[in-house]
């Protein structure tokens, strides 16, 4: 009687503790599908809204769009004079900057984040996995299907900054500079790990190392100061679009705070500067 009292409590455990595993299984795949939607909801979200601009909006672009064009003007000078130093950079920051901002190794960097915080149910980290990877996602497809119908040459390639072979759907590699997709994945990364944060100082910091790769690819003429500047500023807007998106989809918000970076570009005699405000 005892024996069949202790086999039966043994039984019961057994099945309560398969129940909780099944549950908690569950629990996760939930977690994974509902992040893997608010993935390609956010870069849906982005690629739609400059239907949804308004006046502020629309003079942010016109101001990326003007200084872009200005940079344009002065890519092959700006080029010329880093030729004057670009063997003087510290190899470890050019290794650096290409690797980090390569497709691979930002996914893995990112795709690590995501599911540290699916295992260990920390929705904030959830989050930033999400933005991370919608944010990479949404500005690395756009730098592609872009590169290829814009065709600029790359300054390795030996060409003019204004020399173009547009319209190509394979990779032409000398000629896919425009915009860069190292400078793009790197920065959303930073502006999204920034966001963790409330120094400035530590944000900055953040910034600064999320510029290393487009700085890289400028010292190794892979792109024209047009190309990562613009891109920067790019993924700033992709991430920001993302964000606010997220925001009706998780409960946790960053630091209880709603506000973002903003930024105006400052013309004067001689000068042309940009100002962030973090």
């Amino acid at each position: 009687m005892n024996l069949a009292k202790t086999y039966s409590a043994l039984l019961l455990f057994t099945i309560s503790l398969s129940g909780q595993e099944i549950q908690k299984s569950q629990n996760l795949w939930n977690n994974f599908t509902y992040d893997i939607g608010n993935i390609f909801g956010g870069i849906g979200h982005a690629y739609s809204r400059p239907f949804h601009w308004k006046g502020n909006d629309w003079k942010n672009f016109g101001y990326l769009t003007a200084g872009t064009a200005f940079l344009f003007t002065v890519d092959d000078e700006i080029n010329d004079w880093v030729g004057g130093f670009n063997n003087d950079v510290p190899d470890v920051l050019i290794d650096y900057g290409n690797e980090y901002g390569s497709p691979e190794n930002n996914y893995m960097f990112t795709g690590g984040i995501y599911l540290a915080g699916l295992f260990t149910k920390d929705q904030k980290l959830r989050r930033t996995g999400v933005l991370l990877i919608a944010s990479a996602t949404a500005g690395g497809f756009l730098q592609q299907v872009s590169k290829r119908i814009i065709g600029r040459a790359r300054p390795k390639s030996g060409d003019a900054s204004s020399v173009y072979d547009p319209f190509h759907l394979d990779r032409v590699r000398n000629y896919d500079s425009f915009p860069s997709g190292h400078a793009i994945l790197a920065f959303s990364n930073a502006y999204a790990i920034a966001k963790q944060f409330k120094s400035k100082w530590v944000k900055a910091g953040i910034y600064t190392v999320g510029m290393i790769p487009g700085f890289a690819r400028i010292m190794d003429g892979f792109h024209w100061v047009s190309d990562v500047a613009f891109s920067t500023l790019l993924s700033i807007f992709i991430v920001e679009s993302i964000d606010r998106y997220l925001d009706s989809k998780y409960d946790e918000k960053y630091n209880g705070s709603k506000k973002k970076l903003s930024w105006d570009l400052n013309f004067a005699p001689g000068t042309m500067g940009i100002t962030f405000r973090f």
